[in-house]
């Protein structure tokens, strides 16, 4: 609910002494004259300096100190992006205040901003446009905070907004926060439109920038990669550990497991993540194209070096550099990475002036490196500098628990990509995507789902969705010239399937719920290889 006009109240200053420090009531005239030391100050530097830092900075101390606020926000609006971004706050974290950005009419500051009014929420659970962008409050403190939000206007233009957070057990104080606010509002206004004058586009490409930043470290932070199952549990572990280091790190593991994933993991988790983070694929250019690629090289180096380059461990300088598929470099490509992993040093193609780098270096593979060593075309010396912290990255067909899961969240992904409607994935097709082996592991799942939601006719990804290696030995034999007898075949198997999983396996329970007779349904479960001791 939102209140747009609400009246001063003459009892909110004894009111909100009270609140603040439990002494009795006092005058409304002693409890004004507290906040009129700190507003002259404010009015002094706007009228002094109009700098806008300065003049926040008592601002905040009011919200904190004076007003006894959760959490307080000064909003800028940018109107050449349309973008509302907090330029400063008291109770919010730095991660939470770049996280509050908003559009025009999104949530409660955007509606401020576009329609110049007021808003006042006793109780922000009853506010749906209550958005909780910066997500510094969670659920159960819905019931017990108001919300007050108060447009920064300068003639007819409105340039931010002033909101307040505070607990909900003194209504009256709302009046007081809305009186406050609203001088403060028309104080700093002009100070405000120099502002944005001044920085408006620097100011929000910074804090985009951080913004982004954090979006990145919470995509990669280790315990948004899916799956619980012990096998990543202990992958995670080992992640927490390195990214405290600038070890090496060696990742090992089968094609589609996710090996970039966690490189990116170690990385948006370590101190150096606002850092570079280069990629690179050693199997994907040719040796002498490599050679250029990761050390760079001067003009003239070589037919088409019409200008010098830098190469990707100079880009990567102070961060992160990922090699991956490094057991497909050629025996003197080795030789070279293995000067950079002693020295951290180098010179570009057709130069002799030695670059100094300092990076972390983690590689990825999915060859068998003991076995390159041993036949000698991978450098024993090498694999053991790359060897400092491996991680191995289970298979899925290792890691079943994790399967359902993962479908699950591809399938929702792919459902909102595509525009389709909710996909819930039947029993039958469950059954079926955790008896695969998963050759091509996390990578051929997420093809499968994709697959997978585009067919689906329904709200139900059904096993004729799925590609026919996947099915059941019983249906997936099915002769293809009769489309007809398969689809029959498919639709019966899973209604089975749904009915004894739903009745905890129990046959005669299972049969009426079909329709069937018991001996009809055993004879159907025997035809398709169903064992009903699974379900219970």
């Amino acid at each position: 609910m939102m209140i747009r006009n609400i009246e001063p109240s003459r009892r909110f200053c004894s009111i909100k002494k009270f609140a603040l420090t439990g002494e009795p009531l006092q005058s409304t005239a002693l409890c004004r004259s507290e906040i009129l030391t700190p507003l002259f100050q404010m009015s002094k530097v706007v009228t002094e300096s109009e700098n806008l830092s300065d003049t926040l900075s008592i601002l905040l101390k009011i919200m904190k100190e004076d007003m006894g606020v959760e959490r307080g926000t000064v909003s800028l609006f940018n109107s050449r992006t349309g973008k509302i971004f907090i330029h400063d706050s008291v109770g919010l974290t730095k991660e939470e205040k770049t996280r509050g950005v908003y559009s025009i009419g999104e949530g409660i500051i955007g509606k401020v901003v576009e329609t110049g009014e007021k808003i006042v929420v006793p109780l922000i659970s009853e506010e749906p446009n209550f958005l909780n962008r910066t997500r510094s409050l969670s659920k159960h403190h819905y019931a017990e905070r108001s919300f007050v939000c108060i447009p920064i206007v300068r003639g007819r233009k409105v340039l931010g907004a002033i909101s307040v957070e505070r607990i909900s057990d003194q209504p009256e104080l709302l009046h007081y926060d809305v009186e406050i606010l609203g001088v403060i509002a028309a104080m700093i206004a002009q100070a405000v439109e120099l502002y944005l004058l001044e920085n408006e586009d620097k100011n929000f490409l910074k804090i985009e920038n951080e913004r982004l930043r954090n979006a990145l470290k919470e995509k990669f932070h280790p315990s948004n990669i899916i799956g619980n199952s012990k096998p990543m549990l202990e992958v995670y572990a080992l992640i927490n550990k390195i990214t405290k280091t600038r070890s090496t790190v060696l990742i090992l593991g089968e094609s589609g497991v996710g090996k970039e994933l966690v490189a990116s993991a170690i990385h948006y988790n370590s101190p150096e993540a606002n850092e570079p983070f280069v990629k690179f694929n050693c199997a994907a250019l040719p040796e002498s194209v490599i050679e250029s690629e990761l050390f760079g090289h001067e003009k003239g180096a070589f037919t088409g070096a019409d200008r010098a380059r830098r190469g990707r461990f100079e880009d990567a300088d102070g961060g992160t550099i990922f090699l991956d598929e490094v057991g497909e470099l050629t025996l003197p490509m080795q030789a070279k990475l293995l000067r950079v992993l002693q020295e951290r040093t180098f010179e570009h193609v057709g130069g002799n002036k030695p670059i100094t780098v300092d990076i972390r270096v983690i590689a990825a593979t999915n060859r068998d490196l003991t076995k390159m060593v041993e036949a000698g075309t991978f450098r024993e010396d090498l694999y053991y500098r790359l060897n400092v912290f491996p991680i191995i990255i289970p298979p899925l067909r290792e890691r079943k628990g994790d399967i359902i899961t993962l479908a699950e969240y591809f399938a929702a992904h792919f459902v909102k990509k595509f525009g389709k409607e909710t996909k819930r994935i039947a029993t039958a097709v469950q059954e079926m995507l955790l008896a695969y082996s998963w050759p091509g592991n996390i990578r051929e799942l997420e093809n499968v789902i994709e697959r997978a939601v585009i067919l689906s006719e329904d709200r139900v990804i059904h096993a004729d969705d799925i590609p026919l290696s996947l099915q059941t030995p019983v249906l997936s034999t099915t002769d293809t010239q009769k489309s007809l007898h398969a689809k029959l075949d498919t639709i019966e198997y899973e209604m089975i399937i749904e009915a004894l999983s739903s009745q905890k396996g129990h046959i005669s329970h299972a049969a009426e719920k079909l329709g069937l007779t018991r001996r009809v349904l055993s004879l159907k479960m025997q035809q398709f290889g169903i064992n009903y001791r699974k379900y219970r």
